[in-house]
């Protein structure tokens, strides 16, 4: 199975990887609703068995919860994969989230994450957000803390989320960066303008998140479902998911059908091949709730679109 070296680390990783946002589970303030932990499990072992050799996790999703059940299902194995989470994302005792990539407060969220994921080292650590936009408010002082971890063998390397270009320059200065975490989709392509090209000039690998915008994409989603999201799926507050948006978005839907039927494939695998074609882009961050999704995205590690079927997507996709 093919995999790419990410960034400058000794990490080669397939072209997917486990997303592990949705098994966080529910009562917080980005679930996707209820998840059933055991279901969880079998996705994660699913997506093992097809050859997924990476999980991405994050420290607030489920306020904890989704690490503690890729430690779950992860436990006992001898050949168990890469490991990615985030820290940069705090909660209080009212469940309350708020950005804080303080040094103390990096160092005690690296310290929960290795009890909760039962591991003595994590292979790659993200800060999840910078603090405001575009600010470089709190990027020395956090960065500095995540080389510090780095320098402690407590993670093997070090990278960021949702960092735009003035944000990765400020950090790079201080330590290399191994890879950038963004959101990239055919409705979501604000990046290619200047943060892939930078990546790829810094040698800094790209996994990317949301190939799918977040289910839209997969070919599974229609207006009725959409009307049936639980109250607490984050999804239904946001505007992709409500028009005058989601008409274009679904017509979308329909063009990747139709380019995935030429070779007998779903819409997932066009949607994610996309992001896959760019060469900037080192892996693609897919998540599931269950080992049946996991065996309906699975097929993209191995497709490929033709330059012309690329062109097909972007120019109905503008």
């Amino acid at each position: 199975m093919e995999k790419r070296q990410l960034g400058n680390s000794d990490l080669h990783i397939t072209p997917i990887g486990f997303g592990a946002w949705a098994i966080g589970g529910a009562d917080w303030a980005f679930a996707w609703g209820p998840q059933d932990d055991e279901q969880s499990i079998r996705a994660i072992h699913r997506s093992i068995e097809r050859g997924i050799n990476w999980i991405d996790t994050a420290a607030v999703y489920g306020l904890g919860h989704s690490e503690d059940v890729v430690a779950r299902a992860l436990k006992g194995r001898s050949n168990r994969p890469y490991i990615f989470t985030k820290c940069g994302l705090v909660w209080d005792a009212n469940r309350q989230v708020r950005n804080d990539i303080s040094a103390d407060s990096i160092r005690r969220e690296c310290e929960a994450s290795l009890r909760r994921l039962q591991v003595d080292t994590i292979d790659l650590y993200q800060i999840h957000w910078p603090l405001e936009g575009d600010s470089l408010k709190g990027i020395e002082e956090g960065w500095t803390a995540m080389a510090e971890l780095q320098r402690q063998g407590k993670v093997r390397w070090i990278a960021v989320s949702n960092f735009n270009v003035k944000q990765m320059e400020l950090a790079h200065r201080i330590a290399p960066i191994t890879s950038l975490q963004p959101p990239y989709s055919l409705i979501h392509r604000d990046i290619e303008k200047e943060i892939l090209p930078y990546c790829e000039r810094q040698r800094i690998g790209v996994i990317v998140y949301s190939p799918m915008a977040s289910g839209l994409l997969t070919g599974a989603m229609t207006r009725e479902r959409i009307a049936k999201f639980p109250q607490d799926d984050w999804r239904r507050r946001s505007s992709d998911f409500q028009e005058p948006k989601l008409s274009k978005h679904l017509a979308l839907v329909e063009k990747l059908k139709e380019i995935g039927a030429r070779h007998g494939r779903a819409a997932t695998d066009v949607a994610i091949a996309w992001t896959l074609r760019h060469s900037a882009v080192t892996g693609a961050i897919v998540g599931a709730r269950s080992a049946e999704q996991v065996d309906g995205f699975i097929g993209a590690m191995d497709f490929r679109l033709s330059p012309a079927e690329q062109r097909e997507l972007e120019d109905f996709s503008r």
